[in-house]
């Protein structure tokens, strides 16, 4: 089996056509179509429906899709990685990262770690943790920062949990500050996430144990819509302190204590080392976690990096 073979595999499994995926090869297609019948000849088994016009994967190549990709993916990470040990010159950073997250913490850390790497390439991917998850899990990302919930932990992921966000209540900025127990949310129009989202599950859990559903006045959007829909006076949202911190268009309310948190994570697959490009943003995002006066009010610092708590903020 070579990692040609392989590639020229996932070529057609992504396009679903021999021609279109010897084009995105940049091979003649009947190389390509010979290097995928000496794969399944060695495997001994087919791995596509060829009909005329119509390109299927069999069982077979169900199965080894995802393996593929993975064995691919790894092999481009130790090629980058053995290519940029001098320095750091070059190199990318591939990260996943939820929206809100996306919206509060990435932007300074990004810009510190471009100050510091100027050549090496950022590729952000914004998704909910499930996607993140899985993504991680083919080699598509070398590190994500996702919401942790204790009973969904992948025993293929290494997690480091960094920190503890309070969620508030984003209003029009009109709406009196008063803290809220979150059984008040029964009488409030929320604009809530589409369904998938972690704030759109927490919020609707912690509804349901007070003993109501929530009413939605907007349902269906990421941060940012939701939060134009809020800002637009629709309704409001629960939603991470750090998002609208600062943001005089936003009453953040808060909850009475002990009110509602949730646990972000750095994760990354367990079985490979991030290459030394993403090694080196985590330590960029763990120097600003421990600068005094970084985050905002309602966020505590749970890790700085090596096993040991820091100071909280």
């Amino acid at each position: 089996m070579q990692l040609h073979q392989l590639a020229y595999f996932v070529a057609v499994a992504e396009t679903r056509h021999f021609t279109r995926a010897a084009e995105h090869s940049r091979v003649a297609q009947p190389s390509l179509s010979k290097q995928v019948q000496v794969l399944e000849k060695e495997l001994g088994a087919p791995l596509f429906n060829r009909a005329r016009g119509n390109v299927t994967l069999t069982p077979a190549g169900e199965t080894l899709l995802p393996l593929a990709r993975r064995i691919l993916a790894d092999v481009e990470t130790a090629r980058r990685e053995v290519q940029d040990l001098a320095g750091l010159r070059r190199g990318r950073v591939r990260l996943g990262a939820t929206p809100s997250l996306c919206t509060g913490l990435l932007p300074d850390v990004l810009a510190r770690f471009r100050d510091r790497f100027p050549g090496i390439a950022l590729e952000i991917e914004e998704g909910g943790s499930r996607d993140l998850v899985g993504q991680l899990a083919t080699g598509s990302l070398d590190l994500a920062l996702i919401i942790l919930r204790p009973q969904a932990r992948d025993p293929a992921l290494t997690t480091t949990p960094i920190l503890r966000e309070h969620l508030v209540l984003a209003s029009a900025a009109a709406r009196p500050i008063r803290p809220l127990t979150v059984a008040e949310l029964r009488d409030v129009p929320l604009v809530m996430f589409r369904e998938g989202y972690d704030l759109r599950d927490v919020t609707v859990a912690a509804c349901r144990r007070e003993g109501f559903e929530p009413r939605y006045v907007v349902e269906g959007g990421e941060m940012d819509a939701v939060l134009r829909f809020v800002q637009a006076g629709l309704g409001a949202a629960v939603v991470p302190s750090m998002v609208v911190a600062g943001r005089r268009e936003f009453r953040a309310t808060p909850f009475v204590a002990p009110g509602l948190t949730r646990t972000v994570g750095l994760a990354h697959r367990r079985d490979v080392e991030p290459p030394r490009a993403a090694r080196e943003f985590e330590r960029t995002l763990f120097a600003l976690l421990a600068s005094p006066g970084a985050l905002p009010a309602g966020v505590e610092v749970l890790s700085s990096g090596s096993g040991l708590p820091i100071s909280a903020t």
